[in-house]
């Protein structure tokens, strides 16, 4: 396993490989260390994979917002001296991805958005927050809520599947809440066709978390994007099909080496 670092502002990340810059943003709950199966990608790309504030090894706690998440980043780049990356970002990592490119869009050569989402009308918050956060407190407060969010968000409920989602979700319960609330507040719907870099959307066909259907919007603002939607997986397709996601990752990042 790579050694991590911590960045000035508190920031956690480890950083291996050569190549173009490619920064892995993690979803709600997860860990750095969750993108284990595309360590794979640093035989061609410098990989930058930090935890985000509150999350993971990450001490920071305070300010938690889907900006101050960017932000971080956006330091971190600097930091590291890196004048912009491709920007892959799961889940609440995408949301996190389409804020960097809101604040510092000079810091992105591409974007990756995976099994994610720009906007939640006024219904669709009432069932992802109200009736889940209930649910959420009853599991935790029952020690099972590993499992009860590794069924909603893996298509493959086998037990070794099951194991490693829970080795790499690990929320803590306050902030994993308070990230869940940031995250509805999000509306990019202006944003998205202001986004003039070359992006990749990749959904799940059989997303219970954040259905396909909410990629393929995305994908209609997003001039010129690219949508694929990866059969026989969930939320997690970078579990369920490493070899497919990562294959799909590399033909995007390639063709982007091709076109300069």
């Amino acid at each position: 396993m790579e050694k991590a670092s911590v960045s000035k502002s508190g920031v956690p990340y480890l950083h291996f490989g050569n190549g173009e810059p490619l920064v892995l943003i993690h979803g709600l709950g997860e860990v750095k260390e969750g993108w284990q199966n595309q360590f794979e990608l640093a035989d061609q790309f410098e990989l930058i994979i930090p935890d985000l504030r509150g999350h993971g090894e990450c001490e920071k706690t305070d300010g938690i917002s889907i900006q101050n998440f960017a932000s971080d980043l956006i330091g971190l780049l600097k930091e590291l001296k890196i004048e912009n990356a491709h920007i892959l970002g799961l889940s609440m990592g995408g949301a996190v991805a389409q804020e960097i490119y809101r604040q510092s869009p000079d810091h992105c050569r591409s974007l990756m958005l995976v099994s994610t989402f720009h906007f939640f009308p006024k219904k669709l918050k009432g069932l992802l927050f109200k009736n889940r956060k209930k649910k959420f407190e009853s599991v935790s407060a029952a020690g099972k809520q590993a499992e009860f969010l590794g069924r909603m968000a893996l298509y493959s409920w086998n037990k070794d599947m099951m194991e490693i989602f829970c080795h790499y979700f690990r929320p803590k319960h306050p902030i994993f809440l308070e990230s869940l609330k940031m995250c509805l507040e999000v509306n990019n719907r202006s944003l998205l066709p202001k986004i003039n870099v070359p992006t990749l959307i990749i959904g799940g066909q059989y997303d219970s978390v954040l259905p396909v259907w909410i990629q393929a919007c995305m994908h209609k603002l997003i001039p010129h994007s690219e949508f694929i939607i990866m059969r026989n997986t969930g939320h997690l397709a970078k579990l369920e099909a490493k070899d497919r996601f990562n294959l799909l990752l590399r033909r995007f990042l390639t063709q982007q080496k091709t076109a300069v």
